[in-house]
């Protein structure tokens, strides 16, 4: 029984006591006077009364009243019900307050209205004083409180006969019930009667009306965003102009937060002098009245709900969490549903007749039966997660959050994290957890009703009835006796309040009043005490959790497979068999990222544990700490699914033995996880064993039980939970004796004591690091669950016990003595043992004896870990894959073995299966294999899913040229030390990271080393020359008899001559005769075919002795004779070194041996061709005027115009240039450098006077007209332009004949004043002038004017500025613009960036790599190189000579001049002729190969430029348009490109064949000196690999007779080559071919079982394996067959040649019968969209195989015949190609004929055949040859006429039977069978000219 009032006050205003205009409220009386013992009288009443505070008042207001809440220390709430009327105020009063008087008069003028009673006027200036009744009270009836107030106001008013004291005395000493639904009738003695109906029960809310109007007010999303907000601790402010509106929303929030109990400030009205509450920082529940908003707009972070208007305002700066989804949105659909019933009907055609609305009353339980499901589904399942930790003396009860969020599916929703972690929740656990009690609806429906509620889920009507039960339930509560007697309370009469009061209320007699209050407390003492006995019960748990929502987990859904992986997997381990759980372990490291196999891995691991220990040995130990690993490094801090829970007793009972009396236990190598620093994980490890083992206590069967029961206990089922137990226990405590209960609860703490030391080891276990010597601890230990500073790094292998030694590099935490890792891990152990200690009731004895205990288990501790560290050490790292060694080349050695690395990830999208597909090769995990020869990567992907691939990646040592230390973020498996990028000029990246084993030392080893390969100090340190010399056997030196003076001695004694020459060449002009040489050799033999005799001719020169040449010097040169530019020279017809001199004089160029001393110019090879007329000693001061003193030398000739090709070094001032420049000015004597530019000019002029086509002199007729820069008065009328002036290059457009690039010159003639072009612009890709052509297209062959200049010399832009022509040169200057080599270098490493990036792009795809390269401009650079060779080889082609002077002569000028040749001479297309121009350009000329490649130690610093793959490049762009003009493969390119950078052949190394013959590697010893060498040539080894495999052979090698090849140079036209981008991870580059041979073999015992049959097929990676090599062409496909079937048969394997040869001649015999006879149009038909003549485009037309023809011809009016015939010769050939007859061609008619070679070829007999269709001559090898060897076009043949019989013809023939056939081109020579079928096949091919 309670009290129904405490306390009666009667408060009325007073003066303010500083004087100020307001009042204050004053205590009058209060009753009973004492305070209660229980219950002390609270403060602050009068504040309350009149929130808005104390003011007079002008007109008498109606009686108010309302419920104030004040809460007092002890957090009990006291409810102030006050009653206010109003009274005239008394004279002081009106004094005191007469501003407020002069105020209210003011207010009532302005328009207030004074409602005064016509029966008591008032005067106006009378003013009113409230007075307030205030009823105190710990129970909350408002009504009975209003009636109470109500009935003492009417009786004072009415002057009713009773009296006040009674009424009062009465209230006072009223009792009621608090709880069970009894009604209590009461009456204060004044005719009244009221039932106080009392709740079913007092733990649910009583709510009235005031939920369902709080809807009203806000709405449905208003509401929920308060509920969320109270839950979640903001601060929530109510306004309205009601106080008692106020009150009720106040009290309808807290009711919808049952069964949670608001536990912060709630004061639902707050008087306005408080107001400053608003600021404080703790949660809040206020009501203020409106008129005081103003004040709350400065509150930053408190919701304000207004009532009034229906708003809430939620501040920025706080974010309210919502409900977990799907509860949001199910709950507002329901609230919507209860609130607006007829919603659901709305939208029906026959609505229903409307259902009554439940009453206001009804409504209100319904929305609160809303939230009450809300909250048990919410936290339905809770009581799994209750830790009970004491039983007695009272229940300690602690909650596992992170189980709850993890079971529940909820660890990321914020809402539920925040309501559990707030302070309401921390009371329903203390109050709701305990075991026994009485037990509410909450309880009932959180335990049996949830699988309903998971039912009714998707059925709306379902849950309504459900709603609707539950509304019923709450209803009843407050409401158990419908039919209540009604109540009976006097009111005062209508507008009582107006009436003049007979008087102020009366002061009471406080004697009387507390008579009454001690009579009745007399009789209460009296009474026995009614105390209801309360119904106590075991709280029933419910079902086990279920997630709130079933979220599938996609990849790692746990079936029941996956779970048999991990099961199979342990067991295998268990059972030794270590290579079957090696296969499965991938899988099941995968599995465990799935939560069900991460519980299922403990499990059974826990199966393998007895007695608390399981000794492994060091493969099983490694196999359970990887996988325990894998399952920690997906657990957050909190552990919410309690795997490391599950985990914590498993790492102390698995170990190894290292050594006698030395074990690792699994805990060293799984410290690495932050879940093991986190305070919260390990308090709930402990409450939760705790809890087992209080459990335990209270299970064991004591021994005065008698055995039936025993026997009945273990016949239950299922064991009792600890919450039953405790249930029990709780159950008996009253009934236990004193003693017995004392010693329960010793044994409860000693139980919780000992847990505490248990758990104090087990943290010291995890928390010191292995190494406590290295004196730090993890990083996120260092604050040791400091959640900022944690960190989730993770091992994922265990490192055989060396874990800690790589902390130092992941870890930021340093200290500096070992005592600092002790003391931060004691710290936070004390914290621990404090907290939990405190918090489970150990007596503080206990504590303090724990905390000495601390230290020393941790110190203990760090001993042991001593010995398993310094034992650990000497353990080999087992779990480390084996190191694949590398296959080497014949003289490679190891240099360092493997250093064990991870290979990372670079960017490369293969590698990291991107856009390629397939799963990610990197990071892979080997070793790193240094040799003198290359950088080998080799090892196995750690992707677990790529299985047992092998990796490789390797360059040559020569290649790198850029390392770079990198650091490494995250780390494979293992921790990683420092990283090292290498990147090589072979496009090959090494990004490395060393592991831990290697440490610094080996990595900065592995460095030295490498630079040191990479740059030896001189040749003799690089692989080409330290191979041969280790591992060819040791020669004997030549004995002193030895007359033969070898090669080598004569390239040594020519070196020394050469020396000295150079020496005084430029300090004396005296003529010089080389020492003779002591010649004890026998001279070479007479009868040695040398056909380039040496010239002995008598003009005194500087270097040739005119006595003639001594013997020595014949040998040197016949050695020079050798050479390849030689042998080329001869093939030429470029001159010869004749005996006779009539015979060298008519040659126009000769061999000259002027630089067989390399006296002249070091750089050029021995023998250069030079001018018939220029002498030798010319040749010196010529020389001096070019860079390098590399002179005009002529290289090449066409074999049609005759017009030469030259080359030289850009010019010094002093040569032409100069010599123009200087022209006019004269000088007052010859100089020295006049006289060598004088040479010059004679040497240039005698150049144009061998020209066959030389223009004489009457036309003046240049490609350019460039005029001076500093013209002045010279040139008056010259003219430039240029691209700035637009108005005279729109001139030139329109003059200029429209050829393909408009025209390179317009003459005077033609264009008006001598408009000139500036070619060198339009050169360097600014080609503004003359109409633009598709795709860059070159020019037609008679796009230059008819007459020419003899000479076109191609100079550097820079370098010729200025000059101006002289009308009486034979040649003109073309300026143009080149890229210099620091321009390639830049160019390079950009394109190499690209290419292979390094790191990960930021915006991974093609639009970055694109953007990259063409930064990298590396493809403008082709196309320039393109376009400048295109117009030399037009220029050739129209039959003027050019002399190519650019830079040094020695890097583009080499490029241009070798891809001119290569476009002009189908010889240099073939295997063998690319070789000849390589050597001849390239090596001869002194390309300086090492200084671009960097490939000693004094070229470090320059870099490398790849001038050599820049050319390669140019040729497979031109190889790609030209697909069937070469006979070598794109491959061979690559394989150049590869070697000429790898330092493995002596080919491509040293600068100059002078360098070459220094160290005597130009002439290798022949016979028996040369020894058993490994290749060190190159093309040796190109053409051993030849005769074994087609690889460097082109199938579609078909080449037209003579073609001049014209690419296409835009950069739209070009292609990035694919040896830039592709490679080959399977076995790296695949251009050492001898290794390339497949995968390494697997070792022995993993082999795959050899019973199982064995499949030919194979899955084929495109980013791992080599497509060419897994997947041949057909060809190479057959011809291995071939091969594999002759060694199968026995018979020795044909060579492939001879079976292609063979096949192409089989296959024209079987097209015969057919009438298909292919030539090598079929081929060229195969080819449709490559181009094998520029004249032609061929266009798939719409109607399928319709080809339309566009055809190129020259547009000009002023061509000459000859362009006008080319084109229209080209036009007949591209029409007559289009035709492709049933029979592929027409034999008109065919027969064997002799025809002779071109220059220096003997006669072959081939087989013509005639083609009258196609107007061709063509003819093969012999009949049945399917391909043709060569065409005749008949438009091109002016002539067939008789011939006569040259050297070399057929004997056995007559003379009539020879006749020749004159084309444009050339002259034929043919020989018939004999007189008559000469005579036929005249006839036959005249019979066709005619036809045409």
């Amino acid at each position: 029984m309670a009290r129904l009032a405490d306390y009666f006050v009667l408060v009325a205003f007073g003066p303010h006591p500083r004087g100020s205009g307001e009042g204050q409220g004053q205590i009058l009386q209060r009753f009973p006077e004492k305070d209660w013992e229980d219950n002390p009288f609270p403060q602050g009443i009068e504040l309350f009364c009149q929130p808005s505070g104390w003011q007079l008042c002008p007109e008498r207001s109606p009686p108010t009243f309302f419920v104030a809440v004040l809460t007092d220390i002890n957090s009990e709430r006291h409810y102030c019900a006050c009653l206010t009327f109003w009274e005239p105020a008394e004279p002081t009063q009106e004094a005191a307050s007469a501003e407020d008087a002069a105020d209210g008069e003011e207010e009532l003028e302005d328009g207030g209205r004074m409602r005064l009673s016509p029966s008591a006027p008032a005067p106006a200036s009378q003013l009113f004083a409230p007075k307030t009744l205030v009823l105190v009270s710990r129970l909350d009836h408002t009504e009975v409180f209003r009636n109470s107030l109500g009935l003492i106001y009417t009786v004072h008013v009415e002057g009713l006969d009773v009296s006040l004291e009674s009424v009062i005395g009465n209230l006072l000493t009223c009792t009621i019930p608090l709880a069970g639904g009894s009604q209590r009738t009461i009456s204060l003695g004044a005719g009244d009667r009221q039932v106080i109906q009392t709740p079913l029960t007092d733990s649910l809310p009583v709510s009235c009306c005031s939920v369902a109007l709080l809807f009203r007010q806000l709405g449905i999303t208003n509401v929920l965003c308060l509920f969320c907000a109270a839950l979640t601790e903001h601060k929530i402010l109510f306004l309205s102009r009601s106080y008692q509106r106020l009150a009720d929303a106040c009290r309808g929030l807290l009711a919808l937060l049952f069964p949670l109990r608001y536990s912060f400030t709630y004061v639902p009205i707050l008087p306005a002098q408080l107001l400053e509450v608003l600021s404080t920082p703790t949660p809040f529940v206020i009501g203020v009245h409106a008129a005081f908003q103003a004040e709350t707009q400065e509150l930053l972070d408190v919701i304000i709900a207004d009532l009034d208007g229906g708003t809430v305002t939620v501040p920025e700066c706080v974010h309210i969490p919502p409900l977990p989804e799907p509860l949001q949105s199910q709950t507002h659909s329901v609230l919507s549903t209860v609130l607006d019933p007829e919603l659901e009907l709305a939208d029906l055609a026959f609505p229903p007749p409307t259902v009554p609305a439940s009453s206001l009353k009804m409504q209100d339980k319904e929305l609160r039966a809303v939230f009450l499901r809300l909250f048990a589904q919410l936290l339905q399942g809770y009581r799994w997660c209750l830790h009970i930790v004491r039983i007695h003396p009272e229940p300690v009860i602690r909650f596992h959050k992170a189980a709850f969020l993890g079971q529940r599916g909820l660890v990321e929703d914020d809402f539920l994290m925040k309501v559990l972690e707030g302070m309401a929740f921390a009371g329903f656990v203390s109050e709701r957890g305990v075991p026994y009690r009485a037990t509410d609806l909450f309880d009932e429906l959180v335990a049996h009703e949830v699988a309903r509620m998971r039912a009714d889920e998707s059925h709306p009507q379902r849950v309504l009835r459900h709603v609707k039960e539950l509304a019923e339930q709450l209803y009843k509560n407050e409401n158990p006796y419908p039919a209540v007697a009604m109540h009976k309370v006097q009111r005062p009469a209508e507008a009582s309040h107006l009436r003049r009061a007979p008087r102020p209320f009366p002061r009471l007699d406080e004697g009387t009043v507390q008579w009454i209050v001690d009579q009745a407390m007399a009789k209460m003492q009296g009474a026995p005490p009614a105390v209801r006995a309360e119904r106590r019960s075991t709280v029933p748990s419910g079902p086990p959790m279920t997630a709130i929502l079933e979220r599938s987990s996609g990849l790692h859904a746990n079936s029941a497979r996956r779970l048999e992986v991990v099961r199979n997997c342990i067991s295998y381990v268990f059972e030794g068999k270590m290579l079957e759980a090696k296969k499965l372990l991938p899988a099941v490291l995968r599995a465990l990222k799935g939560r069900a196999a991460r519980r299922c891995l403990t499990q059974e691991l826990h199966l393998h544990v007895q007695q608390n220990r399981a000794v492994l040995d060091h493969q099983q130990f490694d196999f359970v700490v990887r996988m325990m690993n894998c399952c920690l490094q997906d657990c957050t801090s909190a552990d919410e699914h309690g795997i490391a829970a599950a985990l914590l007793p498993l790492v102390t009972a698995f170990c190894r033995k290292l050594s006698p009396g030395v074990t690792q236990f699994a805990y060293s190598c799984v410290q690495e996880h932050v879940v093991w620093s986190t305070p919260q994980f390990w308090e709930a490890m402990f409450y939760g064993d705790v809890q087992t083992h209080v459990r335990a206590l209270y299970l064991e069967p004591p021994e005065d039980r008698p055995p039936t029961q025993v026997g009945e206990a273990l016949a239950q089922e299922e064991p009792p939970s600890a919450l039953d137990v405790a249930s029990e226990q709780r159950r008996l405590w009253p009934t236990l004796s004193r003693a017995k209960q004392q010693e329960l609860v010793q044994k409860e703490e000693s139980t919780v004591f000992s847990q505490a030391i248990h758990y104090a080891s087990r943290m010291s276990y995890l928390l010191l690091p292995l190494d406590a010597s290295k004196s730090r601890l993890l990083r996120e230990r260092a604050g040791l669950g400091d959640p900022e500073s944690a960190s989730n790094s993770l091992v994922t292998n265990s490192m055989a016990g060396s874990v800690a030694e790589s902390y130092d590099t992941e870890s930021g935490f340093e200290d500096a003595e070992t005592s600092d890792v002790a003391g931060a891990v004691v710290r936070f152990i004390n914290r621990f043992v404090d907290k939990v200690c405190t918090e489970s009731g150990v007596t503080s004895d206990h504590l303090k004896g724990l905390h000495v205990m601390v230290p020393d288990i941790v110190q203990m501790h760090i001993e042991t870990l001593e010995a398993v560290h310094r034992e650990s050490r000497r353990l080999p790292p087992i779990q480390k894959p084996k190191l694949l060694r590398p296959r080497l080349l014949p003289g490679e050695e190891c240099v360092l073995d493997g250093l064990r690395v991870y290979l990372l990830p670079d960017g490369r999208e293969e590698g990291a299966g991107g856009s390629a597909g397939g799963p990610a090769l990197l990071p892979a995990e080997g070793a790193v294999f240094l040799t003198t020869y290359r950088v080998i990567f080799t090892g196995m992907p750690t992707d677990p899913l790529v299985g047992e691939q092998v990796v490789v990646r390797a360059f040559p040592v020569a290649a790198l040229t850029k390392e770079k230390r990198i650091s490494v973020q995250t780390h494979v498996d293992q921790f990683l030390q420092d990283g090292l990028q290498l990147r090589a000029c072979t496009f090959q990246l090494l990004r490395m990271a060393f592991d831990e084993e290697v440490g610094s030392e080996g990595a900065e080893l592995f460095r030295k080393q490498l630079h040191r390969l990479r740059y030896p100090p001189d040749i003799k340190g690089t692989f080409a020359f330290a191979s041969g010399a280790t591992h060819t056997p040791g020669r004997p030196g030549r004995a002193a008899k030895d007359k033969g003076p070898s090669l080598r001695t004569l390239s040594r004694n020519l070196m020394k001559n050469a020396k000295r020459t150079i020496g005084r060449q430029h300090i004396t002009r005296k003529k010089y005769s080389p020492p003779s040489w002591e010649h004890r050799g026998q001279p070479p033999a007479e009868d040695q075919e040398d056909e380039i005799a040496v010239s002995e001719e008598a003009e005194p020169s500087t270097l040739t002795p005119s006595a003639g040449l001594k013997p020595a010097d014949r040998l040197t040169l016949s050695s020079l004779v050798e050479r390849a530019c030689c042998r080329d020279y001869q093939r030429l017809g470029l001159g010869t070194l004749g005996s006779s001199l009539s015979r060298a004089k008519s040659e126009p160029f000769r061999v000259s041996p002027v630089n067989r001393m390399y006296a002249i110019c070091r750089s050029y090879p021995g023998l250069l061709i030079v001018p018939q007329s220029v002498q030798d000693n010319a040749l010196q001061r010529v020389s001096r005027c070019y860079r390098q003193n590399r002179f005009p030398v002529v290289c090449w000739r066409s074999g049609r115009s005759k017009a030469v090709l030259l080359r030289s070094g850009g010019l010094h001032g002093k040569g032409v240039v100069g010599l123009f420049k200087a022209q006019n000015a004269p000088s007052p004597g010859q100089s020295q450098a006049d006289s060598s530019s004088l040479e010059q000019e004679k040497y240039l002029q005698a150049v144009v006077s061998a020209m066959p086509r030389y223009a004489d002199a009457s036309g003046r007729n240049t490609l350019s007209g460039f005029s001076s820069a500093h013209l002045g008065s010279h040139a008056p009328r010259a003219r430039v332009t240029t691209l700035s002036n637009p108005m005279a290059a729109s001139a030139s457009r329109w003059t200029a004949p429209r050829g393909k690039w408009g025209s390179i010159r317009v003459s005077g003639r033609s264009g008006g004043p001598g408009v000139g072009v500036d070619v060198g612009s339009r050169l360097a890709g600014r080609d503004v002038l003359g109409p633009p052509q598709p795709n860059g297209a070159p020019p037609d062959s008679g796009f230059l004017r008819p007459q020419r200049a003899a000479l076109y010399i191609i100079g550097d832009k820079a370098q010729l500025k200025g000059v101006r022509p002289d009308p009486l040169q034979q040649w003109e200057l073309v300026p143009i613009e080149v890229f210099e080599a620091r321009q390639v270098k830049a160019s390079f490493k950009k394109l190499l960036k690209a290419c292979v990036p390094g790191c990960p792009a930021a915006e991974p795809g093609p639009a970055s790599y694109l953007r990259s390269l063409e930064d990298s401009e590396w493809l403008t650079q082709i196309h320039k190189l393109l376009q400048v060779s295109v117009l030399v080889v037009e220029l050739l082609d129209s039959g003027s000579s050019v002399l190519v002077s650019l830079e040094d002569g020695w890097d583009i000028t080499t490029q241009v001049v070798s891809l001119v040749q290569l476009l002009s001479d189908p010889f240099y297309r073939t295997l063998e002729g690319f070789r000849l121009l390589v050597e001849k350009e390239w090596l001869s000329f002194g390309h300086r190969f090492s200084h671009r490649g960097a490939h000693m130690l004094a070229g470090q610093s320059s870099g490398v430029v790849p001038i050599f793959l820049q050319f390669l490049d140019c040729v497979h762009q031109v190889h790609l348009q030209f697909p069937m003009e070469f006979e070598f493969s794109q491959f061979y390119l690559k394989f150049l490109s590869y070697h000429h950078a790898s330092r493995r052949f002596r080919t491509f190394l040293l600068d100059s064949d002078y360098e070459r013959i220094e160290l005597g590697l130009l002439y290798e010893e022949k016979g028996e000196r040369r020894g058993q060498q490994a290749c060190r040539s190159v093309w040796e080894h190109v053409d051993r690999l030849s005769k074994k495999t087609p690889v460097f052979y082109n199938y579609m090698y078909a080449p037209e007779d003579a073609e001049v090849l014209r690419p296409y140079s835009n950069v739209s036209n070009l292609k990035v080559w694919d040896f830039y981008t592709e490679e080959t991870l399977a076995e790296g580059p695949p251009y050492d071919w001898e290794l390339a041979r497949g995968p390494p073999e697997p070792p022995e015992e993993e082999r795959p079982d050899s019973s199982a049959p064995q499949s030919r097929r194979r899955v084929v990676w495109p980013c791992y394996d080599s497509r060419p090599r897994a997947q041949p062409d057909a060809i190479s496909r057959l011809l291995e067959e071939l091969q594999r079937l002759e060694t199968e048969l026995g018979r020795p394997p044909e060579r492939w040649k001879d079976t292609w040869d063979r096949v192409k001649a089989a296959q024209r015999l079987e097209g015969r019968p057919d009438g298909r006879g292919t030539p090598g149009s079929l081929l060229a038909s195969t080819v449709p969209h490559h181009r094998r003549s520029l004249g032609v485009y061929l266009q798939e037309g719409p109607a399928g195989s319709t080809l339309s023809l566009s055809l190129d011809s020259d547009q000009s009016g002023g061509s000459s015949a000859s362009s006008s015939r080319q084109a229209a010769r080209r036009s007949t050939s591209a029409l007559y190609s289009q035709f492709q007859t049933a029979e592929s061609e027409n034999r008109s008619y065919e027969g064997t004929l002799y025809k002779k070679g071109a220059f220096m070829k003997p006669w072959k007999a081939r087989w013509f055949v005639l083609d009258k269709t196609k107007h061709q001559l063509r003819y093969y090898d012999h009949r049945v040859d399917t391909e043709c060897k060569g065409v005749i076009d008949l438009a091109e043949v002016e002539a067939v006429a008789p011939g006569a019989p040259t050297m070399g013809a057929p004997k056995t023939v007559g003379e009539k039977a020879f006749f020749d056939v004159k084309t444009t081109r050339r002259v034929y020579n043919f020989c018939a069978q004999d007189a008559a079928s000469a005579q036929q096949w005249v006839d036959r091919i005249q019979g066709c000219l005619s036809d045409a």
